[in-house]
């Protein structure tokens, strides 16, 4: 190991990806994707806005 040779070697470059083509189940699919990931992130802000959960579980009646 002379000079050059040492050190950290540069990685080879990746060759670039070709646009894929989709077609309209494909587009139709990520749509519903998409929607189902909104809803499921409004629901869990929904959730996380009302607090905690008080007053959960058994009642107990009090009589004895």
């Amino acid at each position: 190991m002379t000079g050059k040779d040492g050190g950290k070697k540069k990685p080879l470059k990746a060759p670039k990806k070709d646009a894929k083509e989709y077609d309209e189940e494909d587009l139709a699919f990520q749509k519903k994707q998409q929607e189902e990931a909104k809803a499921l992130k409004e629901l869990q802000a929904k959730a996380k806005a009302g607090g905690p959960m008080v007053g959960g579980g058994i009642k107990k009646s009090g009589k004895k």
